[in-house]
């Protein structure tokens, strides 16, 4: 099965677009999260996302490779399969297309098979592993990761070290039963569309390649890696500390921790490559050595995951 299984079709509405015109990252993985609950059931879950399941997919990581951005009107599919399986996880891939078979995004999953109310894993049962065993699919070249590898982290994350490393607060509220699934623990494209939000306060400077064309530049997200710590439930509250990781030529990258500010610890962690976009003709714009020298200045020492 070269892309797997269909799992999702559809379009791109006004409403999902950022303001540069394409469509936002937060709906990208919330298209994306409808599609997880439709390969549940090609795995034979059918009501895995349903109030009254007994067992269900928990995300604990997801990777996305931006490949070719998504306007309104766009017609989007998305097909999924199994890439790797253990005794009580699978990594799955979503390809997200555009109509004429271009590769919009990547999506690498970590899921764990967990009871639906506590959310403990258990190992897969025989029907389920002969049915994850025959969607299984090889990753295309182009939806291979490129800068972030998806794989196993110990955050250093918490509210003590983002005081020290003196990151910025990006972002600040509370967890809504609308960011939840019907368990009533936050979604996968919650934290992603929280971290898009930050940008504002982050990039209080101004933005790489600026000066390149006044007016005329915005920034494209190329990779985005997410890792959930602890999976927070509706009414718990969150604060979003974000730092510039490292800048270069073509590329910047940032770390976005979001802390729950009761406890200090963290919730979840993302890594996210981005690009200056010259918004007229959508190119990648490269920086010059003064730019990145001067960006270099702000990037914070010892940021990880």
């Amino acid at each position: 099965m070269s892309d797997g299984v269909e799992v999702w079709k559809g379009g791109v509405a006004p409403w999902e677009c950022d303001s540069l015109g394409h469509l936002n990252v937060g709906f990208h993985a919330a298209k994306a999260m409808d599609a997880l609950a439709v390969f549940a059931a090609e795995l034979g879950m059918p009501h895995a996302f349903a109030v009254h399941a007994e067992a269900t997919l928990q995300v604990r990581e997801q990777y996305v490779r931006f490949r070719r951005e998504a306007h309104v009107g766009a017609g989007l599919s998305i097909s999924a399969g199994v890439t790797a399986l253990s005794e009580c996880e699978a990594r799955l891939l979503l390809l997200m297309r555009h109509d004429t078979g271009e590769l919009a995004a990547a999506f690498h999953l970590l899921v764990a098979h967990v009871t639906a109310r506590e959310a403990r894993p258990f190992p897969w049962p025989p029907r389920l592993r002969e049915k994850a065993e025959a969607l299984r699919i090889e990753i295309p070249e182009a939806a291979r990761p490129r800068s972030l590898e998806p794989g196993p982290v110990e955050s250093a994350g918490s509210l003590r070290r983002a005081e020290e490393l003196g990151l910025r607060r990006t972002g600040l509220g509370v967890f809504r039963p609308a960011d939840c699934d019907v368990f009533g623990r936050m979604r996968a494209e919650g934290l992603t569309a929280r971290v898009a939000d930050t940008l504002p306060h982050l990039y209080e400077v101004a933005q790489p390649g600026e000066s390149l064309k006044p007016g005329g530049i915005g920034g494209v997200a190329l990779e985005h890696r997410l890792v959930f710590i602890k999976h927070p439930v509706a009414g718990d509250r969150f604060e979003m500390r974000s730092g510039v990781r490292r800048v270069d030529a073509g590329t910047r990258r940032t770390t976005h921790w979001m802390l729950d500010p009761a406890s200090g610890e963290i919730w979840g962690a993302t890594e996210v490559v981005s690009a200056a976009l010259d918004l007229e003709t959508r190119r990648i714009l490269t920086l010059s050595e003064a730019e990145v020298a001067d960006w270099n200045t702000r990037t914070v020492a010892g940021l990880t995951i």
